[in-house]
């Protein structure tokens, strides 16, 4: 009997973990897509731009001098992400700047589904609010969809301590959509909860 109420309780926590959905994809589907087809006129769901992937880079030209840091940030980005953090290498030598090809100079995390979204929403109720005198982010897109957020420093994520900080490490976090063009892209990430600067003007 006691093996298979086990088996019964193992089952329920199982099908909880497949049901589970992060809270902004389940916005994207019952909000943010119909809001996008009334905005847009789209005539099919399947035209509604989807937020495709995150990559947030961290450019580490101290690594090169000391490796350790390289460590510390690589770490410091796996448990801001959720997702370990991988090394970027240089492609050629740069004599000037000590620098060979191969060597470590950065870091780089690419996000898709679930820990997308969770990161997302991490930004967006978290970190972004707790930047020093914060009153929004800039509007400037790629020209092809695609949106690149720059942060000067790693402690405006929960998941960091402040009191075991070594460097200050800013970041670049790039959202990569399937709009078609800007102004969609910049549609879409609004309705997700981005905090333009000049989005109440719009509106």
């Amino acid at each position: 009997m006691a093996t298979t109420k086990t088996t019964k309780t193992t089952t329920k926590t199982a099908d909880k973990a497949d049901n589970y959905q992060p809270t902004l994809k389940t916005q994207y589907r019952e909000k943010i897509t119909p809001a996008l087809m009334k905005e847009f006129a789209y005539t099919s769901v399947m035209q509604v731009p989807r937020l495709e992937k995150i990559v947030i880079n961290q450019g580490l030209g101290v690594a090169i001098a000391d490796k350790k840091l390289l460590e510390v940030a690589q770490a410091e980005l796996t448990a801001i992400t959720g997702q370990k953090a991988v090394q970027t290498r240089s492609r050629k030598d740069i004599s000037n700047f000590k620098l060979r090809k191969g060597m470590p100079i950065g870091l780089r995390v690419t996000l898709r589904r679930e820990k997308m979204y969770e990161f997302l929403e991490r930004l967006i109720a978290v970190a972004l609010p707790r930047l020093r005198d914060f009153n929004g982010i800039n509007e400037k897109f790629d020209g092809r969809g695609n949106y690149t957020l720059g942060v000067t420093e790693q402690i405006i994520f929960p998941e960091i301590d402040i009191d075991k900080i070594v460097k200050m490490f800013g970041m670049e976090i790039t959202f990569v959509t399937s709009a078609g063009s800007d102004k969609e892209a910049y549609a879409l990430l609004k309705e997700f909860g981005l905090p333009f600067k000049n989005a109440k003007k719009n509106n």
